[in-house]
């Protein structure tokens, strides 16, 4: 690897980790406010907006963190070192052929949501998703727009702007809980319009903050359909099998919220399912969905911070080396990416299981959300984070078969996936309730990241395995050390259920840095390199990138 390419990866992880952190840091501010505003159960209403909010989020994460920008990223790229203004014109196309397909779906979804509401067919429940999710519509254009914006400067190594963009989305959500909902005390119903509101606002707002650098850059509107016709399907023959390889993990959880949402009673009751003769009772309750939600909020925080910003980084990286046909180094790239994915998602998916209890009670237990709130969204965090090294691994496993032009293998292994993933729901759900499908999406992720990992080794390039099991049992006793501390301290200084929550966050606080400390510290007594890796910066003279360290 290159000095310039180390350099490239070593700002580009931190630029994008730092600005998603920050916004994932708002993002639980955001959760804390709608938890409190709306709780987990109280009248289906946050179950239906967790859910209605899925649908254009669902795309924003296709697009935004995914197959757009590896679909386009090679071909802009390759246009851009031929002729930068072809590449522009090219960046043209898709801004308007997206506003415009983009707009046509959202214009057929608000028919049909308009037509199921005007029927008066719908239950009440079915009624709060259904006009939630026509609020929200719209949205799925505008954050569409800026994940394009966002792949184009992350293909000029720009990464800063499309990294603290989302922190808008953030920004609107908690001016309408902090400032807007309130007005609306005794309808949680209108609260919840009034924070759709405001991400649709957003939506607007990520797209045109990052219209100023890419004018920086030299980006100029000049539609030209002929020029640019080529270019346009390449980017779009590509789309769909990469969605299907890239969106596996979404899908799930999405296939998790519908499950949750669909079979589960009201709040204290004990209903039969009619449809299935009303012999067999409801398997979850009221609140599943929501429960969901907050278990996946938690488990993104670390996929977002360290997985899709190692595989964002590192992906132009993978893409050069396979324009050069250097098959070894793509390996030798891809190695380095899943052993920093094991070393700072291991220790994370481990630690949010540790503290799942005490944090959920610290930042949720307020307002609606109650105690018995806690503890559902409590073990729904907890077996969602047992799958984080795998939803950390699977963006960078993913991007090396992109880069090699391979585009089918992940979309078939992944609607294999799916498949587990559904039977699995189905099954676990009846003895296990709504943690079950917490289980299912982290079985399905994990045999996702063996079946692609073994696959890319044998077919594509050799994976470094015996770099990979050192790191592995490095990073797996560095995070036993750190569970055996934590769970230590934890019986010898108990938490509190009713203490204030000033004491509740120093115990918190102080658990957490004894964790990281005792962490950090055994990697370094392990000689583990990636210590090296992520905190050194890159020079010539002692490049920590360097994959003989």
């Amino acid at each position: 690897m290159a000095t310039s390419d180390r350099r490239h990866l070593w700002t580009g992880f931190w630029a994008t980790s730092l600005g998603t952190l920050a916004s994932r840091v708002l993002g639980l501010v955001r959760d804390i406010a709608t938890a409190s505003l709306l709780g987990l159960g109280e009248g289906g209403v946050m179950d239906a907006f967790v859910v209605a909010f899925r649908v254009p989020n669902l795309l924003r994460r296709i697009f935004g963190e995914g197959a757009l920008a590896v679909s386009f990223l090679p071909v802009f790229s390759d246009q851009f070192h031929r002729d930068p203004g072809r590449a522009w014109q090219l960046v043209s196309v898709l801004f308007t052929w997206l506003a415009i397909g983009l707009s046509a779906c959202a214009l057929v979804g608000e028919i049909i949501c308009g037509v199921l509401l005007a029927s008066g067919a719908t239950s009440h429940g079915v009624s709060q998703l259904v006009g939630l999710t026509a609020a929200m519509l719209p949205y799925l254009v505008f954050i569409c727009l800026a994940a394009q914006a966002s792949a184009t400067l992350q293909a000029l190594f720009e990464f800063r702007w499309a990294a603290l963009a989302p922190l808008l989305l953030n920004v609107c959500w908690l001016a309408a809980a902090w400032g807007v909902a309130p007005y609306f005390a005794s309808d949680k119903l209108a609260q919840a319009y009034a924070i759709a509101a405001a991400v649709l606002v957003s939506g607007v707002l990520q797209w045109l903050v990052q219209l100023p650098a890419l004018w920086k850059l030299g980006f100029r509107f000049e539609y030209d359909w002929a020029a640019s016709r080529q270019a346009f399907w390449q980017v779009g023959r590509s789309m769909l099998p990469i969605t299907l390889g890239m969106a596996v993990t979404q899908l799930n959880t999405l296939m998790d919220s519908l499950i949750a949402w669909g079979l589960s009673a009201e709040a204290g009751t004990s209903q039969t399912i009619a449809w299935l003769g009303g012999a067999v009772h409801y398997p979850m309750q009221s609140g599943a969905a929501a429960a969901i939600y907050f278990g996946e909020r938690f488990y993104q925080f670390p996929v977002g911070v360290l997985g899709l910003t190692i595989a964002t980084v590192i992906y132009p990286l993978l893409s050069r080396h396979a324009a050069r046909g250097d098959r070894a180094q793509i390996g030798a790239d891809l190695t380095l990416g899943l052993r920093l994915v094991w070393f700072t998602a291991l220790p994370a998916g481990i630690g949010i299981i540790l503290v799942a209890q005490p944090m959920t009670r610290l930042l949720f237990q307020r307002g609606a959300f109650t105690s018995d709130d806690a503890v559902r969204a409590a073990r729904m965090i907890a077996c969602y984070a047992g799958g984080v090294w795998a939803y950390c691994a699977l963006p960078v496993l993913v991007r090396g078969f992109y880069a090699i032009g391979d585009r089918t293998t992940p979309a078939k292994l992944g609607l294999l996936v799916v498949g587990l993933n559904f039977t699995l729901n189905l099954t676990l759900i009846w003895p296990l309730a709504e943690i079950g499908l917490a289980v299912s999406t982290a079985i399905a992720a994990g045999v996702q990241v063996v079946l692609l990992a073994t696959t890319f080794s044998r077919t594509a390039s050799r994976l470094a395995w015996s770099a990979l099991a050192r790191s592995l049992a490095q990073g797996a006793a560095a995070t036993a050390a750190m569970a055996i501390a934590v769970v230590a301290a934890g019986s010898w200084f108990p938490a509190d259920a009713d203490a204030t929550r000033v004491a509740q966050a120093l115990q918190l606080s102080w658990t957490i840095g004894l964790g990281a400390s005792v962490y950090l510290t055994t990697a370094w007594l392990l000689g583990m390199r990636e210590l090296g890796i992520l905190f050194s910066r890159p020079n010539r003279e002692r490049d920590p990138l360097d994959p003989r360290r």
